[in-house]
């Protein structure tokens, strides 16, 4: 099969479209014909220890089962999931094939496109349990630092749905997209005004916030009202103060069900996936580079256009 793939060992830049063997899969596991793959800034660092290279990289996707293990009782081949699978010592999912365990599939609705669906399962997650640890009730106030990418577009969305007031940043040629999906306050990162701004709007700070973008998190605490909340999906470190609560996202359990719910609403068409752009599989690393930058809008995924024909 055709993936793209890690070739030395501490060698993160020697990525290359390579011909490789597709995995075997264990009686737990699922083979999935890759149709469409999610792009994340952690794809060139998620492998386990003990991989062999060349290691395909990636760790989100969506597509159909082409064969089931032996325990693998819960779906049939064509079956159409999504997934992520991190850390999978035979490879990630930048590839014609992954082998992924069947506790890690969920079912996408059959009106879903592919793309849309890659596009769900490390955003939407992130989104889904930072919105969970927010506690969010109607009329709460929430600011959103680093709110127009995967994650922000859809926690704006998200969070509006549960009756909060919405505050958010990004550069400026993302506020009118970002007050179409329910921001009622958009300021500048850039402005070094930004903090003030939001206090403008908020007297006395916004009841909780969510840092998204890495150095976010101290700007959020100087938004946050006394004895607020922030919740930090940025990995950032920070000190409590003011008796500000401070907790960091980890997915749970309750996040797969929540998934499949979120597919749902995508397909109806009651929540929005912003997707700037889609690339063929041959130009995976331009799309990763893009990525890397986080200056996307929404996602960037990698189609299955040149998968089908170079398997021929």
């Amino acid at each position: 099969m055709k993936a793209i793939c890690i070739q030395q060992a501490g060698k993160l830049d020697s990525l290359a479209l390579l011909e490789i063997p597709a995995p075997e899969i264990a009686d737990d596991e699922v083979l999935v014909r890759v149709k469409a793959i999610g792009v994340g800034v952690q794809d060139r660092w998620f492998m386990p220890k003990i991989a062999k290279f060349p290691y395909a990289i990636g760790i989100e996707a969506a597509g159909t089962i082409e064969k089931t293990g032996k325990a693998a009782t819960h779906y049939q081949p064509g079956d159409r999931v999504m997934f992520t699978s991190s850390i999978q010592p035979k490879g990630g999912v930048w590839a014609e094939f992954a082998a992924v365990r069947e506790e890690a599939l969920i079912r996408i609705p059959d009106d879903l496109p592919f793309i849309q669906a890659a596009a769900l399962p490390v955003a939407g997650g992130a989104a889904l349990e930072s919105i969970r640890m927010l506690g969010i009730k109607p009329r709460h106030t929430i600011f959103m630092a680093g709110a127009s990418g995967a994650i922000g577009t859809l926690a704006i969305q998200l969070a509006k749905a549960r009756g909060g007031r919405v505050a958010a940043s990004a550069s400026a040629k993302n506020h009118d997209y970002m007050r179409a999906l329910g921001a009622e306050k958009t300021v500048d990162y850039r402005d070094p005004n930004w903090v003030s701004q939001v206090k403008e709007w908020m007297p006395g700070g916004v009841d909780m916030a969510l840092a998204i973008q890495p150095g976010t998190g101290i700007g959020c605490l100087h938004v946050v009202r006394d004895g607020g909340k922030v919740v930090t999906v940025s990995g950032d470190q920070l000190s409590a103060e003011r008796g500000i609560h401070i907790t960091q996202v980890l997915v749970s359990a309750e996040t797969k069900q929540e998934l499949a719910q979120l597919a749902s609403e995508v397909a109806a068409g009651r929540i929005h996936v912003e997707i700037e752009q889609v690339y063929p599989f041959a130009l995976g690393i331009e799309a990763l580079e893009k990525t890397e930058t986080r200056h996307a809008r929404g996602k960037i995924l990698l189609s299955d256009t040149d998968l089908a024909g170079l398997h021929r």
